[in-house]
């Protein structure tokens, strides 16, 4: 029985690329016990984030991708926890147009292993949103941390710079809806999910397009 919990909170903000910006609401995912946390990506404002860790240790901060949406406060919240933050080398290119002074602390791979409270995170590198695109699967919990690649309604956004929606489309058949059913799927913005409510649209998103 894993003795993690997850908690959750969002923080608002702008999302800019592509010379274009858009008000955004992110969630803030906390995997961790009364202990040790990993923060699934910083956010727009340190300071909520770190009253939600209040004072625990921070094992890592994740970044399930680099679109200054989910990193823009990673440096100060890894900073103030002592934390190192993770991110997968490609997308080191999104990341250095947020902080072009600072370089992530690890770098993700598929297959790897980030544990918190005796409870396994599993690396899934999902390109396709951004080439270094991830998401975290904890079995013990049921639970897959998507980051923008599978929302409730269907994929992540692909209109823009370093996205493709093949490679999205990929990403999730091949390494999402092959997970169980009933894993809860905590996203990056709006509602969580369940593989099993996103798995029969998938052939609904390919005709679509996005």
């Amino acid at each position: 029985m894993s003795g993690a919990r997850v908690e959750h909170l969002s923080t608002s903000g702008v999302f800019t690329l592509d010379g274009g910006s858009w008000e955004v609401d992110n969630n803030v995912w906390l995997i961790g016990d009364g202990d040790e946390v990993v923060v699934v990506d910083a956010p727009h404002e340190a300071a909520p984030i770190l009253a939600a860790v209040a004072g625990r240790r921070v094992v890592a901060v994740v970044c399930t991708h680099a679109h200054n949406d989910h990193v823009n406060a990673a440096v100060e919240v890894a900073e103030a926890a002592g934390a190192p933050i993770l991110l997968h080398p490609d997308d080191r290119v999104l990341w250095d147009m947020t902080h072009p002074d600072r370089a992530p602390d690890g770098a993700l791979a598929d297959g790897q292993s980030v544990e918190v409270a005796g409870t396994e995170l599993t690396v899934l590198h999902t390109p396709g949103h951004a080439p270094g695109a991830v998401c975290l699967y904890a079995p013990a919990l049921g639970a897959l941390f998507s980051g923008d690649t599978l929302f409730r309604g269907g994929p992540g956004a692909t209109g823009r710079s370093y996205s493709d929606f093949p490679t999205i489309v990929a990403s999730i058949r091949d390494r999402l809806l092959t997970l169980p059913s009933d894993t809860r799927v905590h996203t990056g913005h709006g509602p969580s999910t369940t593989i099993g409510a996103e798995a029969p649209h998938l052939q609904e998103w390919i005709d679509r397009g996005h």
